[in-house]
C-alpha cells in the first residue's frame, strides 16, 4: 500500500504543480477527506485487480515530503513572505519544511537581496562565520526566516548617526548619509539578469542634496554622483590628501530644473551588468500641503560603468550641502527601475556629448 500511494503521489505532484500552488497561495487548507474514494472493483479477464486505498491527510504531506525531487520546496519557492508564514503556522511539518536549508525562506531571502551585502551579516547566503571547536571553524545553524526579517529591516535604512529609512534633519553642513547595505559587484556581475536599484523620495529639502554611490570600503577614494537639480553626473577621484588634490570629470545627460526652488521628488540609482544610470521625477507644487504634480520620470541612461572604483564594494549614499531640517525617505531597494534607462549619448561609439574634465586643490592646512 505504501508504494502503491508514493506511486500515486508522484503522479499527482507532476500533473497537478499549478492546482496545489494556487491552494497553498491561497491559504486553503486540506481537508479531512478521503485521498481516493472507494469504488466499485471490475472484474478483469487477467485476474488483476486496483485495490481502493484512503489516505488521511498526514500522510499525503509525509508522502509529498519524502519524494525524491521535493515537490513542495519548487512550489513554496514560488510564495511570498506573507503566505510562508500561513503555512508555518499551520502544521509542524510545514514549518520545518520551510526552515531547512534547501527550503523557501532561504530561496526567498536569496532572491530578494542579492548581491546586497549588510555590516555583520555578509551576504545573505554567505552569513559570518563563528568560532567552533579546536577542530577550526564551522558554520552555525542558519535560521533563515528569522535573516529574512533581519535583512527586510535593515537594508532599506541609514547608517548612524541617522537611523531608519528617514532623514529629518541634518547636523552639519556637508554631511553624508550612508545605507546600511553594500553592492557587491562581484555578485552583481555582467552576466547576472538582475540589477539593483535605490530609489529615494525628497520631501523636503531647504538647499540641496544629491545621490552617490562610493568605493570607501574598500579603501578606495572615488565617487560618482548625480545632482538632481542640475541634472548632472560628477565622477570624482582623490589623488592627494595634503594638501588636497581631486581629478573629476562631468557631464549633464539632463536639463536643469526650474530655477528659484530646490528639488523635489524622487531619485533612483540602478547598477545592472557593471553599468550606473540614476533617475528623477520631480514635482511641482508643494509635497507637504498635498498640492503638488509629479512629472514624468526621467533618466541619464548608463552614464558609467564602474572601472572608477576601487575593489567589489560600493556603498550608495545622499550628501547634503546644508544643515537643516529635511524630509528624506527610502522608498524601495528592489531589481527593476521605474523605466528602462537609455544608453546615455556618451557611451555610444559615436556619441556627441563627453564628459568634461576638472581638477581642484584645496588649501594648504594651517599650522
Amino acid at each position: 500500500m505504501y508504494q502503491f500511494t508514493m506511486a500515486w503521489a508522484a503522479m499527482k505532484a507532476r500533473h497537478g504543480i499549478a492546482k496545489t500552488s494556487s491552494v497553498l497561495q491561497t491559504g486553503q487548507s486540506i481537508q479531512s477527506r478521503p485521498f481516493l474514494t472507494p469504488r466499485r472493483q471490475q472484474q478483469r479477464t487477467n485476474a488483476h485487480c486496483v485495490a481502493s486505498v484512503s489516505v488521511s491527510p498526514e500522510v499525503l504531506l509525509q508522502s509529498l515530503a519524502e519524494l525524491p525531487d521535493g515537490p513542495y520546496f519548487v512550489l513554496a519557492s514560488m510564495l511570498d513572505a506573507g503566505t510562508l508564514c500561513c503555512l508555518d503556522a499551520s502544521c509542524r511539518l510545514l514549518y520545518g519544511l520551510n526552515r531547512a536549508n534547501i527550503g523557501p525562506w532561504r530561496e526567498l531571502g536569496a532572491r530578494v537581496f542579492h548581491g546586497l551585502e549588510l555590516d555583520h551579516h555578509g551576504l545573505f547566503e554567505e552569513p559570518e562565520l563563528v568560532r567552533g571547536d579546536a577542530c577550526g571553524r564551522k558554520l552555525t545553524r542558519i535560521d533563515w526566516k528569522g535573516r529574512v526579517c533581519r535583512f527586510h529591516a535593515e537594508v532599506p535604512s541609514f547608517c548612524p548617526p541617522f537611523s531608519g529609512n528617514e532623514i529629518t534633519s541634518v547636523p552639519q553642513p556637508d554631511e553624508v548619509a550612508y545605507f546600511r547595505c553594500r553592492l557587491c559587484t562581484d555578485v552583481l556581475e555582467p552576466s547576472s539578469v538582475r540589477g539593483r536599484y535605490f530609489e529615494v523620495e525628497v520631501v523636503m529639502n531647504p538647499n540641496n542634496l544629491s545621490m552617490a554611490v562610493v568605493d570607501f570600503e574598500a579603501g578606495g577614494c572615488s565617487s560618482v554622483t548625480f545632482s538632481p537639480d542640475t541634472g548632472a553626473v560628477i565622477r570624482e577621484s582623490k589623488v592627494q590628501e595634503a594638501p588636497r588634490k581631486v581629478e573629476g570629470a562631468y557631464i549633464q545627460p539632463l536639463h536643469i530644473v526650474p530655477p528659484g526652488r530646490p528639488f523635489h521628488g524622487f531619485m533612483g540609482l540602478y547598477l545592472h551588468k557593471g553599468r550606473l544610470a540614476f533617475f528623477r521625477r520631480c514635482t511641482t507644487g508643494s509635497i507637504q500641503d498635498g498640492d503638488y504634480k509629479l512629472g514624468p520620470w526621467e533618466s541619464t541612461g548608463f552614464i558609467s560603468d564602474l572601472s572608477w572604483a576601487e575593489g567589489r564594494r560600493l556603498t550608495p549614499c545622499l550628501a547634503f550641502r546644508d544643515e537643516g531640517a529635511y524630509h528624506v525617505r527610502i522608498v524601495c531597494v528592489g531589481t527593476e527601475p521605474p523605466v528602462q534607462p537609455e544608453q546615455a549619448a556618451s557611451q555610444q561609439p559615436q556619441g556627441a556629448v563627453a564628459w568634461s574634465s576638472f581638477d581642484w586643490e584645496g588649501e594648504e592646512p594651517e599650522a
